[in-house]
């Protein structure tokens, strides 16, 4: 049963991810159209725009909530054995730009027509947010070494000595500062996956842009919905 910060989070994402692929169609139409930058410009602003909503729904939520997003009931197990620190792994998009320059995006360009100063503009952007996926790992790391430290073992000890209530409140403090902390490490995730996107299209041009965020839009569509269908496969054939 889910509960309420699922819930919203869960009504929330299904809205969201359909706003997405309207988006996506957009995207592939403006890049087969002769558009102008203008127009271009305005629709990368407005999935930009999506990904914040994204993220600023999920850290009010995870305020009050945030194991949920360690474990969200809103995805697939497919997705979720993709996910890293409670999302997409920020390194992935180079990957993904790679990829691009070598296959057409539906309906566009290819990013084949990188400049030399482009590419090593994201060969230093990857080298960088590597080293803050190292960080955050890190972090993350640390946290779950705070489960095992001495004052976590004290806590257990004490359990057999004092009250029900007293043992609540001691538990309750404990677990106060360990949500405390995963929230921090989710919340840097975050703010590297943003930076990421935002480093990539800091350094396209507005049509490089658009057959990107078509790139990325379908990609993240696409595993939902192939997650999605594998659960349901596995239900059919457990029944």
């Amino acid at each position: 049963m889910k509960n309420q910060v699922e819930e919203k989070f869960a009504e929330f994402f299904e809205k969201w991810v359909c706003q997405l692929d309207d988006y996506s169609q957009q995207l592939i139409r403006i890049s087969k159209e002769r558009s102008s930058e203008a127009e271009q410009q305005a629709l990368v602003s407005k999935l930009t725009s999506h990904y914040k909503e994204y993220y600023t729904v999920k850290w009010a939520l995870a305020h009050e909530d945030v194991l949920v997003f360690y474990c969200p009931v809103w995805v697939s197990t497919f997705e979720m054995a993709y996910s890293w620190v409670t999302g997409w792994k920020p390194s992935i998009i180079f990957r993904l730009v790679d990829s691009l320059r070598k296959t057409m995006v539906p309906g566009g360009e290819s990013l084949a027509e990188l400049t030399e100063q482009q590419l090593r503009k994201i060969e230093e952007l990857r080298l960088k947010i590597r080293l803050e996926e190292e960080k955050v790992e890190r972090e993350m790391e640390r946290q779950q070494v705070a489960l095992a430290d001495r004052k976590m073992v004290e806590l257990a000890r004490l359990t057999s000595r004092l009250s029900n209530g007293e043992v609540d409140g001691l538990v309750e403090v404990a677990l106060k500062g360990l949500l405390s902390g995963l929230e921090k490490v989710m919340k840097a995730a975050d703010c590297v996956r943003l930076r990421s996107l935002k480093g990539i299209l800091d350094v396209l041009s507005t049509k490089q842009s658009v057959d990107f965020l078509a790139g990325t839009s379908i990609l993240q569509i696409q595993m939902s919905i192939r997650g999605t269908k594998r659960v349901q496969a596995y239900v059919n054939t457990s029944n």
